[in-house]
């Protein structure tokens, strides 16, 4: 019996669940393969979503109807909003979440959704159409024999091909510790011409929470009010649960720094890299050795076990170092592991191979996303594998691609430095990799993404109404702002002066605002005390603060607030407007297409590199082709030159 689908989804981490969500709501007959139904949406590292940038990507997922944002709210032990202190660009929300929860969350809401089945089995083989004019992929073979058909297929396999896990001198391989590795798909990519290379990763000990003695570490709390990560209203109210700080010692660095030759890495065992932004705790001693100590993080891993993360002190170095590393940490001297650390190595595939839409340019049909396409973190992998489910789903149905631009998403920008970017580390997605972050903020997502979601179908009547709710309410409050005058009255000023200001003339709330001293609690305060209100604007306050939809059992969130929206976009709007303008000017180099045709050889005015670079990545439009790396604004105006007279001769 053939079985035959429409998109096939290889692997059941965050990229294949984001997926395969995708590919189904958007009606394609789906199948998603994993080697172990039990480790669906698994977090292997640490059991946390979001920080700086990251929860950027999360939002976006929700504000497109994606998955990681509302299984997040459904799942977590503790939220806070990171850098209040600083601007609205890199402020970010973080959750701590439960590991078991949040991967049983996934697999059952996976398993109630409508053109979705869930298969386990390993794949060896891509089945291959090469009669047609162009290579496109017909469908797999798993590991039983079995030959399963579809239009399209995403392979999301994290790091298990090849996987080798790394304690000390010794190693097995394995995609992660206790679970096989998969093998027989790169040699399948590799026979068809793709290029794989090999990179690392690590992971900390788990220590049984009942040995450490807490007494003397720093209590790390979520916020008290706190934020979420989904749009929709009705978040889960759940009871929070504390972080601690421990720190490296003198002695802790002494034991590593004696141990170094038996770390597989300083050893020359594994010769690829590993995240920059995420070091080994042997690495941070080596590369600091001005700094005295390091800050450790105690993190739970569930309500329901006594599993302790121990964040920042990834290591590969041998077991029994492990043990006196730990230790060796203040509140852990009698301290038990119960996982020792280890690092994994696996192939990957450069993502130059790849276009904007995440389909391989020599094999129609085949997509990628995650970690086999370079990236680090679960955040990176679910934005990649949205984007992949929506162009394998829109593939499927003979429609044209869907690429995201970096002026619009997080989501485009990463997705354009993989494809057009040649990597030599693990990716991971930062604010300072965007150019336009003042307008990308976590907060917006929803009004820049939402109706995309929409006109895909990923956004459904609910989410949709939920949004023009909120965007209506936004607009009848700026209104108000900038109607609403204010007198200096004494009182007025009494209320100023708790905020470091004064007014000394009539002015809007909305100009008011844009004072560094005021926020948006200070004009709500002026506006219960001092200005006489109208019902309509009683209304419109009510609005913005309640928002009940369902249940109320379990305890649910209903308080919907857009306070920090209207603040920044207020406060911050002579920024904002210089920043649509520089996207304005970027846009119209994204517009400048070059023909697939052209012949990058023949521009004799390129510099050498240039023209390597362009032949083998292929890039679409001329602003595309700026941000390869090596080439010059020269090249691109000899570009743009060479496509201005290709035009006119064929117009001519």
């Amino acid at each position: 019996m053939d079985r035959i689908y429409d998109v096939i989804v290889v692997g059941a981490g965050h990229a294949g669940c984001e997926a395969a969500h995708a590919t189904a709501k958007l009606g394609a007959k789906t199948l998603l393969m994993a080697l172990n139904l039990d480790t669906i949406a698994w977090m292997p590292c640490n059991p946390a979503i979001g920080g700086p940038a990251k929860s950027h990507l999360v939002k976006e997922i929700d504000a497109l109807g994606g998955l990681m944002g509302l299984a997040t709210d459904a799942t977590y032990l503790q939220l806070k909003t990171l850098n209040m202190s600083k601007g609205p660009a890199v402020r970010s929300l973080r959750a701590q979440s439960d590991k078991k929860e949040y991967s049983v969350w996934v697999k059952n809401y996976l398993e109630n959704i409508p053109n979705l089945d869930i298969y386990q089995a390993m794949v060896t083989k891509l089945l291959v159409d090469e009669t047609s004019q162009k290579r496109k992929v017909i469908g797999i073979e798993n590991h039983l024999g079995e030959k399963i058909y579809a239009k399209s297929i995403i392979i999301t396999t994290g790091t298990f091909l090849s996987g080798k896990v790394h304690v000390g001198l010794k190693s097995n391989s394995a995609g992660r510790a206790g679970e096989f590795a998969a093998f027989g798909l790169t040699e399948s990519l590799t026979s068809m011409g793709f290029k794989s290379k090999r990179l690392k990763t690590g992971t900390p000990a788990r220590i049984d929470g009942k040995s450490i003695d807490f007494s003397n570490l720093e209590e790390h709390w979520g916020d008290d009010t706190p934020s979420y990560f989904s749009f929709l209203p009705n978040r889960p109210i759940r009871e929070q649960i504390p972080c601690h700080i421990t720190r490296t010692t003198e002695k802790t660095h002494d034991i590593i720094r004696a141990n170094l030759h038996l770390s597989p890495m300083y050893a020359g065992i594994i010769e690829c890299v590993g995240p920059r932004y995420c070091p080994s705790i042997e690495d941070k001693v080596v590369r600091f050795k001005d700094k005295p100590s390091h800050h450790l993080f105690l993190e739970p891993e569930g309500r329901s076990t006594k599993e302790i993360y121990l964040q920042g002190c990834s290591t590969s170095l041998p077991v029994e170092v492990q043990w006196e590393i730990v230790r060796s940490l203040p509140g852990l001297e009698n301290a038990i592991i119960m996982r020792p650390a280890y690092a994994v190595e696996y192939d990957y595939f450069p993502g130059t191979q790849f276009n904007h839409g995440l389909m391989a340019k020599d094999v129609d049909g085949l997509f990628i996303a995650g970690q086999v396409l370079g990236t680090s973190g679960y955040e990176e992998a679910a934005a990649q594998g949205l984007v992949a489910g929506i162009n394998a789903a829109k593939y499927a149905n003979d429609e044209e691609v869907l690429i995201f631009e970096r002026e619009s998403s997080y989501i485009g920008t990463l997705i354009d430095d993989l494809v057009t970017k040649e990597m030599d580390e693990p990716y991971r997605m930062l604010t300072s990799r965007s150019e336009y972050r003042l307008t990308l903020r976590q907060d917006n997502a929803d009004q820049r993404l939402t109706p995309l979601g929409r006109e895909i179908g990923l956004v459904d009547d609910f989410r949709w109404n939920v949004f023009n709710e909120k965007i209506e309410n936004i607009k009848k409050e700026k209104t108000r702002l900038q109607k609403t005058r204010i007198s200096p009255t004494q009182e007025v000023n009494q209320i100023l002066s708790k905020y470091g200001e004064t007014l000394e003339i009539n002015m809007t709330l909305a100009d008011l605002l844009k004072r560094p001293g005021v926020n948006y609690e200070c004009i709500k305060e002026l506006s219960q005390n001092v200005i006489a209100r109208s019902d309509s604007d009683e209304a419109i306050s009510q609005a913005l603060m309640d928002c009940h939809v369902g249940s109320k059992e379990p305890p649910r969130n209903d308080v919907v607030s857009y306070d920090f929206e209207i603040e920044t976009e207020i406060k911050y709007e002579g920024y904002i407007n210089r920043q649509l303008l520089q996207i304005s000017q970027q846009d119209k180099l994204e517009k400048i297409k070059i023909p697939k045709d052209i012949d990058f050889t023949s521009m004799i005015h390129l510099s050498n590199e240039a023209r390597e670079k362009f032949n083998k990545i292929k890039p679409i439009t001329i602003g595309q082709a700026s941000r390869i790396g090596g080439v010059s604004p020269a090249d691109i105006t000899v570009l743009i030159t060479n496509i201005r007279q290709q035009h006119s001769e064929s117009v001519g």
